[in-house]
């Protein structure tokens, strides 16, 4: 344990997620030897950050302004959209350069663990996207884990009633990867997502 504003900012840098307390501790002392433009410059994005950025009004992604850079796009269609837990997995979408649709940004996934529950998430915002009739499909791209597979079967039993086709992203074994590393899951998925070559 340190003393006062040193231990104050390792306390800070703990809280934030994936940062353990070596992890906070080694961020602090490199704080504390950087230099002070360095640093205010940090606290600059950091405030710039807080003022600036809100959520797209249509998807809930990150925006600078009422829609994000995406729904603003008129090139992309409207008759696809894609669901999502979080915005940063839209910037791993988009990465890819294959997908031309819109997005909806969930906000997390079902977890009764953790409390969140449907109503916790933007699904009755989505619900409501839907039903004016232009969207034709929906792909469901939350984490292929428990809780995103939850998700995901909540949501096609939802959507399924309103006549639009619901497909979810393929799972399966990494390019470059050895089978004798995949979890049974994951092998599994893969035999089920097999395709004709």
């Amino acid at each position: 344990m340190y003393e006062g504003a040193i231990q104050d900012l390792i306390d800070e840098l703990g809280r934030l997620p994936g940062v353990g307390p070596k992890s906070a501790q080694r961020i602090a002392f490199h704080v504390l030897s950087a230099d002070p433009a360095d640093v205010n410059r940090l606290a600059g994005a950091l405030r710039k950050v807080k003022e600036l950025v809100r959520f797209c009004t249509t998807c809930y992604n990150v925006a600078e302004s009422e829609q994000c850079r995406i729904c603003r796009d008129p090139r992309r269609t409207n008759e696809v959209l894609c669901v999502v837990e979080e915005p940063k997995d839209v910037v791993a979408i988009e990465r890819t350069g294959e997908f031309r649709g819109r997005y909806h940004v969930l906000g997390g996934a079902i977890n009764p663990l953790e409390g969140i529950g449907p109503d916790n998430l933007r699904i009755r915002e989505l619900l409501i996207r839907l039903g004016d009739g232009t969207v034709r499909e929906l792909i469901l791209a939350t984490d292929p884990n428990t809780e995103g597979e939850a998700t995901a079967t909540y949501l096609a039993l939802m959507v399924k009633p309103m006549g639009i086709s619901v497909t979810r992203l393929a799972s399966g074994l990494p390019v470059g990867g050895d089978l004798e590393y995949a979890d049974e899951i994951t092998l599994g998925r893969a035999f089920e997502g097999r395709r004709a070559v």
